[in-house]
């Protein structure tokens, strides 16, 4: 078929695509100005409760103790092959078996898999990183240094590089969404998969256009589409927004200490220190839309019931794209986002049962 004939035929299916991303982008970007208001009130609030503080963060000099506890691990630098970028992650176990590899979430770093790193290393070489932009890890400044094709292949990398063809590969919010597209594009490298706490982003996003209610308990991710605002934002008051989402007494981490808060906001206290996180958001719906992607990977799945950012109806909505008998699926009663810190007792008990043939 001459070519010209068939751009012929594919400009109206182009031509509403671009209207429906424009449209898209439009209703994303008036969401975004609703939340920075809404946002921009509850700092302001945060100002005017504690004058004292002002209204930046503090930089704090010196990290908490806490992150160079040497029962968690050794800290490492790798120097990735397609980038040049240096990741910082911190290992145990090497030789006590397979690379179990940890992807955290926002807004935390490696140290939110403490418990995980003490419970498996005796079994596994345990290996906790510092996502680009994060923690010790290289920071790029540009927001397109942060799509999703870079991230995955930035888990290649670590994968490849600490010298293993494949992993069991442990995730979290953030880290879960990374970890659910690689699955999908390098499946030769994922032996096991364990997500926690997110959805694929294809399943997210279908969930979302049928359930209002998610767009709600999302509203931050608007927020986030804006330049400079954001991290201006979520700095006042001593970063007292990301105080409160991680020791909110229903929606954060039960029992976090000063010392364990301290951990998180070290690293976000540097001078551009919530730049690199907050641009994993900003190309979010870079792709939009996307296709339904069929999930093959076996998987372990842990849920919140009363995850406040993620409505229990994700959870179907995931089990409906996966080959039969793929997924194992456990909702733990009563407990929210935070599982890996809050929960590690059950989380442990249903990854070891999830894993127990690869150690038979």
């Amino acid at each position: 078929m001459p070519e010209l004939v068939v751009t012929a035929l594919l400009a109206p299916s182009r031509l509403t695509l671009k209207l429906l991303r424009a449209f898209m982008w439009s209703l994303v970007f008036s969401a975004a100005l609703v939340a920075a208001a809404v946002y921009g009130c509850i700092a302001l609030t945060h100002v005017l409760c504690r004058p004292r503080r002002g209204c930046c963060g503090r930089p704090r000099r010196t990290p908490p103790a806490c992150l160079s506890d040497p029962t968690l691990g050794e800290h490492c630098f790798l120097t990735l092959k397609s980038s040049g970028l240096r990741l910082h992650y911190v290992s145990a176990g090497r030789g006590n078996g397979p690379l179990m590899l940890f992807l955290h979430g926002f807004p935390e770093n490696w140290f939110s898999w403490r418990y995980q790193l003490w419970e498996f290393q005796s079994h596994f070489h345990v290996v906790a990183v510092d996502l680009r932009g994060y923690g010790s890890s290289d920071a790029p400044k540009d927001v397109d240094c942060y799509t999703i094709d870079l991230l995955m292949t930035d888990i290649q990398d670590v994968i490849l590089g600490l010298g293993y063809p494949k992993c069991i590969l442990v995730s979290h919010d953030w880290g879960a969404l990374l970890a659910w597209n690689f699955s999908i594009y390098y499946p030769s490298l994922v032996e096991r998969l364990v997500v926690v706490s997110a959805a694929p982003m294809s399943v997210y996003q279908d969930y979302s256009l049928r359930h209002i209610g998610q767009f709600f308990r999302s509203n931050y991710v608007f927020l986030f589409q804006l330049p400079w605002l954001p991290e201006k934002l979520l700095s006042m008051s001593d970063f007292q927004i990301l105080k409160t989402t991680l020791t909110h007494r229903k929606r954060g981490i039960p029992h976090l200490t000063p010392n364990e808060l301290e951990a998180f906001l070290y690293d976000f206290s540097q001078p551009g220190g919530l730049t690199g996180p907050l641009n994993y958001y900003r190309n979010i719906f870079r792709n939009f839309p996307l296709a339904p992607q069929e999930l093959a990977t076996p998987t372990l799945l842990l849920w919140g019931e009363k995850d406040p950012y993620f409505e229990l109806g994700l959870v179907e909505a995931i089990s409906s794209r996966f080959v039969p008998g793929r997924l194992e699926t456990h909702i733990l009663p009563g407990v929210g986002h935070w599982i890996p810190q809050s929960n590690p007792k059950e989380m442990h008990q249903y990854m070891w049962a999830f894993l127990q043939d690869l150690l038979d």
